[in-house]
């Protein structure tokens, strides 16, 4: 029996129809606040995998689906956008560690910066991992190093009120406060790649180490190993 050729035609029509592809969803234009945030987030992610000297504007540019010219209006380039990035985790981390300062007492003081720290690794990796990486460039609030001085100068009043009371020289308070936050500091660099054991561990053994250190201090300690 032959065919119809109209419905032959027909038949022809409905599958081209249904085979022709969808048309991509229309991209949602961002305003310049809004991009500005977006390449701020790809700059923080792309600089914290690769480092300052191995990020480049082309991949930031190329993850943001924008051009090039895009990211230099927004930073000027490179330079301008790391200083962004490091200036806010700058500010984010030392918001953090100040405001969990809220304790009376030492121990507890102690405790409460051990866990703000490790508790900003644990949730601001990409932050973290741009902080400790070492870069020529300088923002406006600094960088890790500066962070650490902040909190070891609170710490240092806070040392010094307690070697008055128990007869040391405050004067040595500065020394050991860098020392206590350089300990968390580094432990903190070491825990963010092993993740083991959990923060609240960490910061007990830091603050075990650190208190019954400080209180059997000698006043005045000497070197077992003499000197020749």
């Amino acid at each position: 029996m032959a065919e119809n050729p109209d419905v032959v035609s027909g038949n022809r029509r409905r599958r081209t129809v249904a085979a022709a592809p969808a048309k991509p969803p229309s991209r949602v234009r961002m305003s310049a606040a809004q991009r500005r945030e977006q390449l701020i987030s790809i700059g923080r992610q792309i600089f914290a995998e690769r480092g300052f000297d191995a990020t480049s504007i082309e991949e930031v540019a190329s993850r943001a689906k924008v051009s090039k010219p895009v990211v230099y209006e927004h930073f000027g380039g490179k330079e301008g956008l790391y200083a962004v990035v490091v200036d806010r985790e700058v500010r984010s981390l030392l918001d953090r560690i100040t405001t969990a300062l809220t304790a009376g007492h030492p121990r507890e003081l102690l405790e409460q910066a051990a866990l703000a720290l490790l508790g900003y690794i644990e949730e601001e990796t990409s932050g973290f991992r741009v902080l400790v990486r070492e870069s020529p460039v300088l923002s406006a609030t600094g960088n890790f190093s500066s962070v650490m001085n902040d909190v070891a100068h609170q710490v240092e009043h806070i040392l010094g009120a307690e070697f008055s009371s128990r007869g040391y020289e405050p004067k040595l308070a500065e020394l050991y406060a860098q020392a206590l936050v350089g300990m968390v500091a580094l432990t903190g660099r070491w825990w963010l790649e092993v993740r083991k054991p959990r923060k609240e561990t960490v910061a007990a053994h830091l603050v075990n180490l650190a208190w019954n250190g400080l209180s059997h201090l000698e006043a005045k300690p000497g070197l077992i190993t003499s000197t020749r």
